[in-house]
């Protein structure tokens, strides 16, 4: 069986055609680098409306049972910049250390990284990743925090994700099953 992945870019312009939608791309090729498990994603474009923002996540996590979904703009600090907040909104937990990462790993390449408020979240047995929308950042901020990512799925009862551990490594305690989900 696949594991489904959400992947939203959330963006006014790429909603309405007005540039192409590299940052979700980016998230497809990455993800597509680093899982060796075989996946399908569940995918959309939508712009910065915190309601569409809301009902899309519901809908990956709670219809579509994507165990991780993945999006990408909306996280600096602009008027219409409400991802994290809609992620706020429809999380059971957030998980401020993935936003904590992304932000201390962009600083080392540019000063504004502190204007981004990526975050991350749990709602029922999905973790919700928020990354900003250039896809140079996409990648570092993917390849700082992807190697929780498959234990935390773990620990959410998801399906057991396989890396390509020749481009990313994921991290699990040696008491996990390698062969499934199951923890000893």
């Amino acid at each position: 069986m696949k594991i489904k992945i959400g992947i939203i870019n959330i963006s006014d312009r790429a909603s309405k055609g007005i540039y192409e939608d590299l940052p979700g791309k980016t998230i497809v090729a990455t993800l597509n680098e680093y899982l060796s498990s075989p996946w399908q994603s569940e995918y959309a474009v939508i712009p910065d409306e915190q309601p569409l923002i809301e009902q899309t996540l519901i809908s990956m996590a709670d219809e579509k049972n994507c165990c991780l979904i993945i999006t990408c703009g909306g996280t600096g600090p602009s008027k219409r910049d409400v991802t994290p907040e809609a992620t706020a909104a429809v999380c059971d937990k957030m998980m401020p250390g993935f936003g904590e990462l992304m932000r201390s790993v962009s600083l080392q390449y540019v000063p504004t990284a502190i204007l981004s408020r990526q975050t991350a979240g749990i709602r029922n047995k999905t973790l919700i990743v928020n990354l900003p929308g250039k896809p140079k950042a996409i990648r570092q901020c993917l390849d700082a925090v992807f190697p929780a990512i498959p234990y935390c799925v773990d620990l959410l009862e998801g399906p057991f994700i396989i890396c390509n551990e020749e481009v990313i490594k994921p991290f699990r305690p040696k008491e996990v099953n390698t062969e499934s989900s199951n923890i000893k």
